[in-house]
C-alpha cells in the first residue's frame, strides 16, 4: 500500500487522516498542498477516481469563480495552478483515491 495525504498543516481533517494511518501502522507520505501542489497526472489520477466537482473546495476564495467557469476543463487548469482552492485532504492509494476525510473506504484499502 502506496498511501498519499495531500493537505494542509492547519486543516483538521488532514490531522485526523494523519492519525488514522498512523494508529494503524500504516505508512504514508504528506505533501503540503499549498507550498507543493499536485503534477498534473496525480490531479488527474485524483479527478479520475472521484470526479471534478469533489475536488472543489467549498470554503476556498475562488469557490464560486470555479463553479462558473465554461468548461471542465478551465476548472481544472485553476484548480492545477492554485492548489489552495482543492478541498482537503486527498488520500491515493495507487489510482483509488478520497476527497475529505473518509475512513469508511480507507478501511476497504487495508
Amino acid at each position: 500500500m502506496n498511501i498519499q495525504i495531500f493537505g494542509r498543516n492547519k486543516c483538521f481533517d488532514t490531522k485526523k487522516a494523519e492519525r488514522y494511518f498512523k494508529e494503524r501502522r500504516i505508512k504514508y507520505q504528506l505533501i503540503d498542498l499549498p507550498r507543493i501542489g499536485m503534477s498534473r497526472r496525480e490531479l488527474e489520477s485524483v479527478r479520475a477516481a472521484v470526479g471534478l466537482d469533489a475536488l472543489i473546495d467549498e470554503k476556498a476564495p475562488d469557490c464560486d469563480l470555479i463553479k462558473y467557469m465554461a468548461s471542465d476543463a478551465d476548472r481544472f487548469e485553476r484548480l492545477l495552478e492554485y492548489p489552495d482552492n482543492i478541498r482537503t485532504p486527498v488520500v491515493r492509494n495507487g489510482r483509488q483515491a478520497t476527497v475529505g476525510y473518509r475512513p469508511e473506504v480507507w478501511k476497504n484499502w487495508e
